[in-house]
C-alpha cells in the first residue's frame, strides 16, 4: 500500500465539498462559534475595563454596566457554544450517512471486480473506522478554523484601535506562529506516521477478519500458534505506528505551548514598555494585554489539529479515493434491453492485466433449451468465461452478443433480469432461509419457493429443520455445510426464474446422489430456458447437449 497521499488542503477542499446543502448550517456554526468565543473573551476583558476604570481611564460604562455585561457574556457563551456544537454534530452525522450511501453507490459500481482484487477487511475497515474518523474533520476542523481566524482579526482590529497598534501585530505574529507555521510544521511531520498508521490499521483489521473467518480450519489444522503469532506481530507493528505517531502529537503539543508563552510574555514586554515610554496608558495596556491574552484559544485549537488531521487526511484520501476509483466496467444505463432467446461469443479475448492472457479467440452459441456443458482444469478460466457474460470485466476483443445485440449496448438491469449465475461460494445473509431464498424474488408464494428447493435437492434438508424455511442460516452461513449452502444459491437461481443460468461448479460440494437429482432438475428446467454449465467433473457433463474444453485459454466443441 501506498504511504503517500495528496496534499490536505485538496483532500480538506473535497471533503467540504461534500457538505452541499448543509453548507448553511455550517456558516451558523462558525457564527455561534466566533460569537460564543468571543463572548467568553468578555468575560475577563470586562473584568479589565473594571480594573482601567479604577485606575483612572475614561470609560463612560458604570461598574453595573460592567458586572452585567460580564455576567451577560458568561450566560451567552453558553448557549453560543451549545448552538455551536449541535451545528457541528448535525453536520457530521448526517454526512456521516451521506458518505456511507456514497461508499456503497461506489463499491456498487465497482463491484464485483473490486471485492476480487481488495481485501474485504480494509473496506470493511473504510466503512466503518474511516468513516467515523472523518466525524473529527466536520465537527471539531472547519469550523475551529474559521472561528480562529474571525477572532483574531477582531481582536487585532480591537487592540489596535483601542490599545495600541504594536501590541495588536505582535499579537498577529503570535496568531501566525501558532495558527499556521507551527501546525504547517507539525503536519508535515505527523504526516508520513498518520498514513502508516491508517494504512497498517487497515491491514490488521483484513487480517483479524480472515483469521476470524477462517478460524475452523485454523483449529483443524493445528494453525493456531502460528497465527496467534503473525496477530502479535502485526499488532506490535500497528502499536510501534501509534506510539510513534502519540509521541510526534505530543512534541508538537509541546511545541504550541512553549510559543504561546513566547507570545504572551512578548506581549506584556512590549505593553510595559509603551506604558514606561508614555506611549500608552497603564489601563489601555491591561485591557490589550488582557484581550491577547485571552484570544489563543482559537488559535491553539488549530494548533493542535494536526494530531487528529494527520489520521483524518489519511481516512478522507482513503475514501476519496474510493468514490474517485474508475471502475473495471461503466455499467451501461439506458441501453437496449432484451428477453433472452440467444447467446453468441465470437473470438472473445481478456486479460486481468494486459500481459497473461487468460482467455483468447473464445467462440461459442447458446439457444434457448439447451444445457451448455464448460470442461476443463482448474484455474483455465472457466469462471472467467462466465463473469465476462454478466460483464463483471471488460473484454479485450471479440463479441458477446444477446440475441444479436452486444453486450456493451445493453442496459445492466435488463442484463441481470435476463441473466442469473450461481457462482461456487454462495454468500448467505444473518437472516431465515426463506429471506436468504427471497432475494431473488421478494414477492415469491411459498409454494414456488418450496418448488425452486426441491429442484436443488435442498427441500428435505429443510424442512428437517426444527423451524423448517424460517430457521437462522446464521453470521456468513456458518449454521450451513458448503454443500448446503450451494443448493440454496442453486434454488435462489431457479426461483429467480432468468432464462439465462450460468452455473460455475454447482454439484463440486454434494455427493453423487444429490448430483443427480440437480442434473436431473436442470434437464427439466432447459425446456423454458438456457443453462451453462461449468464444471471440472467429466460426470456432469452427461446432462449437456453440447460441450466445450477449456485448454490453455481457448475452447474447443467436443464431438
Amino acid at each position: 500500500m501506498s504511504n503517500t497521499r495528496r496534499s490536505g488542503a485538496k483532500i480538506m477542499a473535497s471533503l467540504i465539498m461534500l457538505l452541499g446543502s448543509l453548507a448553511y448550517i455550517m456558516v451558523l456554526a462558525v457564527i455561534n462559534g466566533s460569537l460564543g468565543f468571543v463572548c467568553a473573551m468578555g468575560v475577563t476583558l470586562f473584568g479589565a475595563v473594571g480594573i482601567a476604570k479604577a485606575m483612572g481611564e475614561a470609560i463612560t460604562l458604570s461598574y453595573g454596566w460592567i458586572i452585567a455585561l460580564a455576567i451577560g457574556c458568561g450566560v451567552m457563551r453558553g448557549l453560543l457554544r451549545y448552538l455551536e456544537q449541535y451545528g457541528n454534530h448535525y453536520i457530521a452525522f448526517r454526512l456521516l450517512a451521506v458518505l456511507r450511501d456514497k461508499i456503497f453507490g461506489a463499491l456498487r459500481t465497482l463491484c464485483p471486480a473490486k471485492l476480487e482484487s481488495k481485501q474485504k477487511g480494509s473496506i470493511i475497515a473504510m466503512i466503518t473506522s474511516d468513516i467515523e474518523t472523518l466525524e473529527v474533520f466536520y465537527a471539531h476542523t472547519i469550523s475551529p478554523i474559521c472561528i480562529a481566524v474571525i477572532v483574531s482579526l477582531a481582536v487585532f482590529i480591537f487592540v489596535g484601535t483601542v490599545s495600541h497598534w504594536y501590541l495588536a501585530f505582535v499579537a498577529l505574529l503570535g496568531y501566525i506562529l501558532v495558527g499556521i507555521i507551527v501546525p504547517l510544521i507539525s503536519s508535515g511531520k505527523l504526516k508520513e506516521s498518520g498514513v502508516k498508521y491508517r494504512a497498517e490499521f487497515a491491514n490488521f483489521n483484513a487480517y483479524f477478519l480472515d483469521s476470524i473467518k477462517g478460524i475452523k480450519d485454523i483449529v483443524l489444522n493445528n494453525a493456531g500458534e502460528n497465527r496467534k503469532s503473525e496477530v502479535n506481530r502485526r499488532s506490535d507493528i500497528l502499536l510501534a505506528e501509534t506510539k510513534k505517531m502519540k509521541n510526534g502529537i505530543t512534541k508538537a503539543s509541546a511545541a504550541t505551548e512553549f510559543t504561546v508563552s513566547l507570545i504572551i510574555f512578548a506581549v506584556l514586554a512590549v505593553g510595559v514598555i509603551l506604558v514606561t515610554k508614555d506611549m500608552l496608558s497603564l489601563g489601555k495596556m491591561i485591557i490589550g494585554v488582557t484581550a491577547v491574552f485571552g484570544s489563543f484559544g482559537p488559535v491553539i485549537a488549530i494548533s493542535a489539529l494536526p494530531g487528529n488531521l494527520t489520521q483524518t487526511f489519511a481516512s478522507g484520501d482513503r475514501v476519496l479515493n474510493l468514490l474517485n476509483e474508475k471502475p473495471a466496467v461503466e455499467p451501461v444505463k439506458n441501453g437496449e434491453k432484451f428477453i433472452f432467446d440467444n447467446l453468441e461469443v465470437t473470438d472473445l479475448s481478456f486479460s486481468y492485466d494486459s500481459e497473461t492472457q487468460v482467455l483468447s479467440d473464445i467462440c461459442l452459441h447458446a439457444e434457448k433449451g439447451e444445457i451448455i456443458g464448460i470442461v476443463g482444469e482448474s484455474g483455465c478460466g472457466k469462471s472467467t468465461l462466465l463473469k465476462l457474460l454478466l460483464r463483471f470485466w471488460q473484454k479485450d476483443k471479440g463479441t458477446i452478443c444477446y440475441n444479436g445485440t452486444d453486450i456493451d449496448k445493453i442496459d445492466e438491469a435488463s442484463l441481470l433480469d435476463n441473466v442469473t449465475m450461481v457462482s461456487q461460494v454462495t454468500y448467505l445473509f444473518d437472516e431465515t432461509i426463506e429471506d436468504n431464498l427471497r432475494i431473488a424474488k421478494p414477492n415469491a408464494t411459498q409454494t414456488e419457493i418450496e418448488a425452486a428447493c426441491r429442484m436443488a435437492s435442498v427441500h428435505d434438508f429443510i424442512m428437517s429443520l426444527p423451524d423448517g424455511y424460517k430457521t437462522k442460516v446464521g453470521a456468513l452461513g456458518d449454521n450451513l455445510s458448503a454443500g448446503e449452502k450451494q443448493r440454496l444459491g442453486l434454488a435462489r437461481a431457479f426461483l429467480r426464474g432468468s432464462d439465462l443460468i450460468l452455473l460455475d461448479e454447482p454439484t463440486s460440494n454434494v455427493d453423487s446422489i444429490n448430483e443427480g437429482i440437480i442434473l436431473k432438475a436442470l434437464k427439466q428446467q432447459k425446456q423454458s430456458k438456457s443453462i451453462i454449465l461449468v464444471s471440472h467433473r467429466e460426470s456432469t457433463m452427461a446432462v449437456a447437449d453440447r460441450v466445450y474444453r477449456v485448454e490453455g485459454g481457448r475452447i474447443y466443441e467436443c464431438c
